[in-house]
């Protein structure tokens, strides 16, 4: 229903903006741990998904990398104006940005990018998304859905976020935006992140290079295999112990990128969640734990990367435990608890 919903939405964003000059929405992508197939809680599911945006008719998205600081590396999307002359000479209605005057342009053309959502050059995520809240609003009421469900926003200014009701059943749906690097799958978005980030900055999200892993997974792996199971049941025990989610599906990844996936069935669950268990105690004695995409040398090829993302060092997402010392030994404790539990 959810992927359904995104269909609809991005066809009646390309028809509503055909003659403007904002971000083209295209078909969305579902990521997270409800597409994924391993969403701890079913109560509390947020179907995630992400909408990459092209640039408009007379402009062009640039990436610049914005710090160098890791595992979560920073970009500003700089926009820059193309010249369309030859389109205009072509017969196409548009004015070119760079070679009529502004007296011109603001009688006969709307405005161009620059103007409405970004800040100096750069593409704004909070004017993105703020402009999109409302945009929503308007275009849920020309589909079918909204006969039956009520739509309420839950304003947040890094994505979009929706709750749709009806009688008693509601799913919550978070959209998040983002500008493709190359052809590859990853991109930069607009996820939320900590306080003070400027809303200039989108940061390098994997989400849909492991949402596609987890689909290969699938495709690969016997009917009744439970590797999805594993980590649902781990993500669940863990809520209320320091380890974040994202932890363990990188544990779980780099085990089914290493065991047989005819080992994930349900008869060797047991042995999978020591595995598991083996694998981030280790990581926990070495201080190490390897981020699954960047660095991977063993990343299906379907799934296509940056060029210098697999012969580019790989993160240890337990870098600061490496560095201090006392959040290395609460870890130690919070495993403890965990095997506890």
């Amino acid at each position: 229903m959810v992927t359904d919903l995104m269909d609809k939405l991005t066809h009646i964003f390309g028809q509503g903006l055909s003659n403007s000059y904002y971000p083209v929405p295209q078909q969305a992508i579902g990521v997270g741990s409800a597409f994924e197939g391993w969403s701890p809680c079913a109560e509390d599911v947020v179907y995630h998904v992400l909408v990459p945006l092209s640039p408009p008719p007379g402009h062009a998205f640039h990436l610049e990398l914005d710090t160098a600081g890791m595992p979560q590396r920073n970009f500003c999307v700089r926009v820059e104006l193309l010249c369309t002359c030859m389109k205009e000479q072509l017969g196409e209605n548009m004015l070119c940005f760079l070679h009529h005057r502004e007296e011109e342009l603001r009688r006969k053309q709307d405005p161009s990018l620059l103007h409405t959502l970004c800040t100096g050059s750069y593409l704004d995520v909070e004017k993105t998304v703020h402009w999109f809240y409302r945009f929503v609003r308007v275009a849920w009421l020309l589909l079918p859905q909204s006969c039956h469900w009520h739509l309420t926003s839950q304003p947040s200014d890094r994505s979009c976020k929706f709750q749709l009701s009806k009688d008693k059943e509601s799913i919550i749906v978070e959209m998040i935006f983002g500008v493709q690097q190359g052809d590859s799958d990853i991109f930069v978005g607009s996820q939320p992140t900590e306080v003070g980030i400027p809303s200039t900055t989108w940061l390098e999200t994997y989400a849909v290079a492991e949402a596609k892993f987890f689909r290969h997974v699938s495709r690969q792996a016997p009917h009744d295999s439970w590797h999805c199971k594993c980590l649902q049941l781990l993500t669940r025990i863990l809520m209320g112990v320091g380890f974040s989610s994202y932890t363990l599906k990188t544990v779980v990844m780099h085990l089914l990128n290493t065991v047989p996936l005819t080992q994930w069935r349900r008869r060797d669950f047991q042995h999978r969640l020591m595995d598991i268990l083996k694998y981030l105690h280790c990581s926990l004695e070495t201080k190490r734990l390897n981020h699954f995409v960047i660095g991977n040398e063993r990343f299906p090829m379907e799934i296509s990367l940056p060029s210098d993302f697999q012969v580019a060092e790989p993160l240890n997402l337990f870098q600061h435990l490496a560095s201090n010392p006392d959040a290395h030994t609460k870890a130690r404790h919070e495993f403890i608890h965990l095997l506890h539990r």
